[in-house]
């Protein structure tokens, strides 16, 4: 599971709906078509919306940011929680009202909602002319002209292949300075309660040199920042054709992090069972990744994880974090918690909050569960605990973080952090806001002769729960 904001994690639903805007002008000036684009939930959609740009910027579309005057409107989905499929619906009926006024728009449903859904908009609910899955995107051209033609259009069959490796991507609504490079798509793990699996297909890894040549694209192009994306990093394993050389993820972190030293590089999200002593060596190693692990738990109670299918124990997931503070003593971590788990027992949830006490995360993702429709939870196990319990549970492990966020926040009192500026602050243009290697937000005055991009010391003067506040210092 992937996610967007994590106060840079990269899965925050509640950035729903962001308009994605291309500034590239179209290769066929003499025939422009706009384009509009939603994208929902985790980075990955947010990258693949990135992709679907590329794509039809080459069959003679721009990309704008007001809907009404679009030809083809795009959601890119999220399917990992319930509430995401409300909004999207919502969102696509009101896009169908504007199409009683221009019969010639075309509406469509891309990602992994596509997949799932793909009946239910098509021809039950008859929101959408077009369904799309995250593996066929270079369809789009032909998918849009059968819509054109009169029909209605659908592609969503997985690949065991597709990697998108040669389509560069559009840098959409990018402020230049930090920028998403996807290395692999799907799954393998198969947790019970997840969809990604059957939305997003088998697990494979993207050629390491394009990767690495996407990263010295965007340094060139002088950005200052990018973040690695898979379902599950560490699981990354990619050999050269006729080779039997292999290229692990520590490999990928060592090659990304030779191409600028001043780029810095954040990854997601990793998986306990897969993270190694040699990845957590090669961040420590190099200055320029960054020392911040995002490391979902879900549950702290070993028979809960085991009905989540996670392979991994509470003791497991407790030694990669003594492996982490030993070999990156610095680190950061944050993880993702969800309440209220089938079976689980006021035990079990106890546990959850004595291992949030024993790890103290400097945040968290934290939800109750959502039954999908699909995954092994929903068709073997009973969604058997009261929705009042879950969310009071789920109460308690958001009262728990906070006093943690606060707590490890309270340590970078009086210490000076290396901060990239990122913009102005939204709450005030006198100061500007940023995010330390350890992917804290701070907030620091404006002071002549930087700008954003540009690296900076901050020392930090106080907190809140989930910001740094401080000065820049020489």
């Amino acid at each position: 599971m992937i996610a967007l904001d994590l106060p840079s994690k990269q899965h925050d639903e509640s950035r729903q709906g962001e308009a994605l805007i291309l500034e590239k002008k179209s290769k066929k000036d003499g025939n422009e078509r706009k384009l509009y684009i939603e994208s929902y939930g985790c980075a990955m959609n947010f990258s693949d919306s990135e992709i679907v740009a590329s794509i039809l910027s080459e069959d003679g579309f721009s990309t704008t940011s007001e809907y009404e005057e679009a030809d083809v409107i795009f959601i890119n989905t999220c399917s990992i929680r319930e509430n995401a499929e409300t909004r999207v619906r919502n969102r696509l009926k009101q896009f169908k009202a504007i199409k009683r006024q221009n019969k010639d728009l075309v509406i469509g449903v891309l990602g992994c909602m596509a997949e799932r859904l793909k009946s239910k908009f098509l021809e039950e609910e008859k929101l959408v002319d077009v369904v799309v899955g995250p593996d066929a995107y270079r369809d789009l051209p032909n998918l849009i002209a059968q819509v054109n033609s009169g029909q209605k259009a659908i592609n969503v069959l997985l690949s065991r292949e597709e990697t998108y490796a040669d389509v560069s991507p559009v840098r959409l609504n990018s402020n230049g300075i930090s920028a998403f490079i996807s290395i692999m798509r799907g799954c393998d793990n198969m947790c019970s309660f997840c969809v990604v699996p059957f939305t997003r297909g088998r697990e494979r890894s993207r050629d390491a040199y394009s990767i690495v040549k996407e990263a010295e694209d965007l340094r060139d192009a002088g950005y200052k920042e990018i973040t690695l994306l898979g379902q599950n990093v560490d699981s990354y394993n990619w050999s050269p054709e006729n080779s039997s050389a292999k290229i692990n993820f520590a490999n990928l972190l060592e090659m990304v992090a030779h191409v600028s030293p001043d780029m810095r590089v954040r990854f997601s999200t990793s998986h306990p069972k897969d993270i190694t002593d040699e990845v957590l060596e090669t961040i420590a190693k190099h200055e320029n990744i960054c020392k911040h692990i995002h490391l979902p738990v879900q549950s702290g109670n070993s028979r809960v994880l085991d009905l989540m299918n996670r392979t991994y124990t509470r003791e497991w997931y407790l030694n990669r974090i003594d492996a982490i503070r030993r070999i990156i003593p610095t680190c950061s971590i944050s993880t993702d918690i969800i309440s209220g788990f089938c079976s689980e027992t006021e035990e079990d949830h106890q546990e959850t909050l004595s291992m949030m006490d024993l790890v103290k995360y400097e945040f968290a993702y934290m939800y109750s569960y959502s039954e999908r429709p699909g995954t092994p939870a929903a068709k073997k196990l009973d969604d058997d605990i009261p929705e009042e319990g879950k969310q009071r549970r789920l109460r308690e492990i958001i009262a728990l973080q906070q006093e943690h966020s606060f707590y490890r926040a309270q340590k970078r009192v009086g210490k000076t952090e290396k901060v990239l500026i990122e913009s102005l602050s939204k709450k005030s243009k006198s100061d500007f806001c940023g995010r330390s290697d350890h992917n804290h937000m701070v907030i620091f005055p404006v002071l002549e002769g930087y700008k954003p991009g540009d690296y900076v010391n901050v020392l930090i003067e106080r907190t809140t729960t989930a910001t740094l506040i401080g000065y820049i210092v020489s």
